[in-house]
């Protein structure tokens, strides 16, 4: 089978250290996330970004790949050809207001920090300019969340976590995570999903990348699913989820060098 599609995550994956396209795990100077899009080009697969970010960060590095494609908000929208579209299910934001005003004028992140403060905290300065979801970072029991969530009223809502972060946290022992608040309906699987039946990929020709338990949520919707390896050396929760996926590696190489190996082993394979 050809190879049609790539969906990567950005920070953990194809960027490496300081988030820059151009360096590796590590933060030294490194080509090889240039040469994976490289290869993609000649081999006419399309490249799909997959992130937690906001939208216009996410245009920027879309445009700075040269991609008309890609997937933000963890998954709340997909942006093809100049043309958003918004994945929230049945969740309708009150009249007037985006989907981050009504969840802050429904006091749900005030009911978050109460019950799991100083271990959560906004993930400050990215938690601003959002319209589909709330960006938190701290170190707390997802399950639990979502069902006090549930029990207050808000199970329209649910936090997701999109894994370990570089930043270190006040209170937070060992690595601090990256959790998003949005509507139950949205996922990065779906919006995956979303792109491949718009564009006719068929799963075994696609491929997905990432390094958080939520970026595991899309393989079953894709042929292959790889993590780079520093995805479960950082989170032990994605390491234990791991073997629920037949179709997951786990490559040798950390972010950027890791989306080479699995970018240049599926079209080889191909």
């Amino acid at each position: 089978m050809p190879l049609r599609c790539v969906y990567t995550d950005l920070d953990g994956t194809l960027l490496g250290r300081f988030g820059s396209l151009f360096r590796d795990a590590e933060g030294n100077f490194s080509m090889l996330q240039a040469r994976v899009l490289e290869a993609c080009h000649r081999a006419e697969v399309e490249v799909v970004i997959k992130s937690g970010r906001r939208e216009p960060q996410v245009l920027e590095d879309a445009r700075l790949i040269g991609q008309t494609a890609y997937i933000y908000e963890a998954g709340c929208a997909v942006m093809m050809d100049g043309e958003a579209t918004v994945l929230i299910g049945d969740f309708r934001p009150d009249e007037g207001r985006t989907v981050y005003e009504t969840i802050v004028d429904r006091g749900v992140p005030d009911l978050l920090f109460e019950a799991f403060a100083p271990a959560l905290e906004y993930h400050a300065p990215w938690h601003t300019e959002r319209r589909h979801s709330h960006l938190f970072r701290g170190k707390i029991d997802v399950a639990e969340a979502n069902a006090l969530l549930d029990r207050e009223g808000h199970g329209a809502l649910k936090l997701i976590d999109n894994g370990a972060i570089v930043r270190q946290m006040d209170g937070v022992e060992g690595r601090a995570h990256a959790y998003h608040l949005m509507p139950a309906a949205a996922s990065k699987a779906n919006a995956v999903l979303f792109h491949m039946q718009a564009r006719g990929y068929p799963p075994e020709e696609c491929i997905a990348i990432g390094d958080s338990v939520e970026d595991l949520s899309v393989a079953p919707v894709v042929g292959r699913f790889f993590i780079p390896s520093n995805g479960p050396e950082r989170d032990p929760g994605l390491r234990q989820a791991i073997g629920s996926y037949p179709n997951v590696t786990v490559t040798e190489g950390a972010m950027g060098d890791g989306v080479y190996e699995a970018v240049v082993s599926s079209l080889m394979s191909a």
